[in-house]
């Protein structure tokens, strides 16, 4: 539907509004011709969102390495000196992995993810367990794109391993599992510090996650046994986070101190709506959610916090040593909008809105600027959108979040499924846009663009939401709704 030429604009003004500091896989002059054939085409009425849509496109492939074992993804452009063999660094893999599922080349991440647990002599990376990890959780809804079920069960043997690594090292006697913040990439946070050991929503949220998705791996293998041995522990997990890790008082899940033994932290933090971004909790905790809306929740004018702003002790931990004592992180920021667009997703969220999506994808639109320039670097002042590491060279590109995946299974809203049905349900309130549209999507196999066009004027192609299917129109709808289309 969309006509690649009329974006080559925005490359051509990526590529010479700053130096290329590093040229790794494939270079800036080459970038037009790697996206023109690797992405899916977004088109919208505001400037903005198309622009860092591109720009973040074309910041993930300057992350795309070609070593001797195949191509990898960098966090870093920069060297780093506590990076494994090629610069790479595990912290934001399950990031990678989402975001790059939709490219239409696979082979970036499958051989990424090959290097990352069969690079060291056909074992792990020697770092790869060096931070908490959601990576068989990324791989399976990977496979929700993708179908490519023989590279998902060839990788089960290894995501087992992984999964009881984790279990040996980090498993309390209840069951719940504990962290450094430094080891979730979150250090000098407000409920931890680089040793303390505590039971995190996040690294249980991730062991949760891995649990369900190797369990639906197995079942694909047609292990049942495995399949139901994972359920179980996925089960075990979800209890334990409902009844050890929501703090009823404060309406939220918290950090508990001492491996789980010790008091809740005291504090609510961004990774209290980790849960949602694995679909773990039941509607009677959305009362958590109000926070994202309120100012002195997590609501401020350059994004979502990683600590609420009524804490005493927000924002005073320093500056520019990687604080997650409050300010705007993008790793955090994708985390809780892919747990929204979740909730939103799920029955009944009543105390949400397809407005409040939006306008937090819209504070991180804006927020992606410095200095009059796309920019997407480390963390953010919450009240000035100033970037806290801009004029480190560290900071620029940096590949530790998802928007891409946020833009095409949040706003327009393809929501990948393991069976046929193909889902749409766009987060975008009824009367924002006139018209969007996504193109080219690779998914199951198939070619889909799914289209809003309130009159059919813009697009020519008749009026309301459409989605089709390798060019052939497969469902529609009136007004911006979700549509189910079976085969």
């Amino acid at each position: 539907m969309l006509k690649a030429e009329d974006y080559k604009h925005h490359v051509t003004y990526f590529n010479r509004m700053e130096d290329e500091n590093k040229v790794n896989a494939i270079p800036n002059a080459q970038s037009w011709d790697w996206m023109k054939a690797n992405i899916p085409l977004f088109d919208c009425p505001q400037d903005n969102f198309r622009e860092i849509y591109y720009y973040r496109w074309w910041t993930y492939r300057k992350h795309i390495h070609n070593t001797p074992q195949g191509f990898v993804i960098t966090e870093f452009l920069v060297d780093r000196n506590y990076a494994d063999k090629y610069n790479m660094i595990s912290c934001a893999l399950g990031h990678h992995i989402y975001e790059g599922r939709w490219l239409h080349d696979q082979r970036y991440l499958n051989d990424n993810v090959h290097v990352w647990f069969r690079g060291n002599d056909g074992g792990r990376m020697k770092k790869l367990l060096n931070f908490s990890s959601w990576t068989a959780d990324a791989l399976y809804n990977r496979y929700k794109v993708t179908q490519d079920k023989a590279f998902l069960l060839d990788m089960l043997p290894d995501l087992d391993s992984e999964y009881k690594a984790w279990e040996k090292d980090r498993r309390t006697e209840s069951g719940l599992f504990w962290q450094t913040d430094v080891k979730d990439g979150m250090e000098e946070s407000l409920s931890g510090g680089r040793r303390e050991q505590n039971a995190r929503p996040t690294i249980n949220s991730y062991m949760y996650g891995n649990a369900k998705a190797l369990s639906a791996m197995a079942a694909l293998k047609g292990d049942h046994a495995m399949s139901g041995f994972y359920e179980s522990k996925a089960d075990t997990l979800k209890q334990l986070i409902d009844s050890k890790l929501w703090n009823a008082d404060s309406a939220f899940f918290e950090t508990v101190k001492k491996r789980g033994k010790g008091p809740f932290a005291g504090v609510k933090e961004a990774i209290g709506f980790i849960p949602w971004y694995f679909n773990i909790p039941d509607e009677k905790y959305d009362a958590a959610w109000k926070q994202v809306s309120d100012p002195k929740g997590f609501n401020a004018p350059f994004g979502l916090t990683t600590a609420e702003r009524r804490h005493p002790e927000f924002r005073t931990h320093g500056c520019c040593q990687c604080e997650w004592d409050g300010a705007v992180w993008p790793f955090a920021t994708a985390q809780t909008l892919t747990g929204l667009a979740n909730r939103l997703n799920a029955p009944k969220p009543e105390v949400l809105a397809d407005t409040t999506y939006f306008g937090l994808l819209e504070k991180y639109v804006e927020s992606q600027y410095y200095r009059g320039k796309p920019y997407i670097g480390e963390y953010l002042d919450e009240k000035t959108g100033y970037w806290l590491k801009g004029d480190q060279e560290r900071s620029r590109y940096y590949n530790h979040s998802t928007f891409n995946d946020l833009i095409i299974t949040g706003l327009v809203g393809l929501r990948p499924r393991a069976d046929e049905v193909i889902e749409v349900n766009p987060l975008i309130p009824q009367d924002k846009w006139d018209w969007f549209c996504l193109d080219d999507v690779h998914y199951h196999g198939k070619r889909i663009t799914i289209l809003w066009d309130r009159d059919g004027s813009h697009y020519k192609k008749g009026s309301g939401l459409q989605v089709f299917v390798n060019g052939k129109k497969a469902g529609s709808a009136d007004r911006i709704s979700r549509i189910l289309i079976n085969p």
